[in-house]
């Protein structure tokens, strides 16, 4: 499905490439350069949306979440958003900001099987 995206949104995914939280840096770090095997991309747009990592290959996108995350309105919001990606064929990975901290190989490995 393609999806016109608004100058906007374009500045913004721009902005949120340029400007990555600690844990996206974090993340990053393993992901990037095929580390683990596969090309993922950072802040890339489907359909309406920008999600925080994406490997196209496997269909499989990973999202880092914060505290902004357990608001109500951003909870019905992310499953809609997630509903739509699955639609599109994608799997979506989450994971909170806490766990890239405390246990960065457990989030490593779960990748890695969802990629497998």
């Amino acid at each position: 499905m393609v999806t016109a995206i608004s100058k906007s949104k374009l500045l913004f995914g721009r902005d949120l490439r340029n400007n990555p939280t600690s844990w996206e840096i974090k993340l990053w770090k393993h992901l990037r350069d095929k580390n683990l095997g596969y090309r993922f991309k950072r802040q890339v747009f489907i359909g309406g949306y920008i999600v925080d990592f994406c490997c196209a290959a496997k269909k499989l996108i990973i999202e880092l979440n914060g505290g902004y995350h357990r608001q109500d309105m951003r909870k019905i919001d992310d499953q809609q958003r997630l509903s739509f990606l699955k639609k599109e064929g994608y799997s979506v990975l989450s994971f909170w900001n806490s766990e890239i901290d405390k246990d960065i190989n457990n989030v490593l490995e779960k990748i890695l099987n969802a990629l497998r």
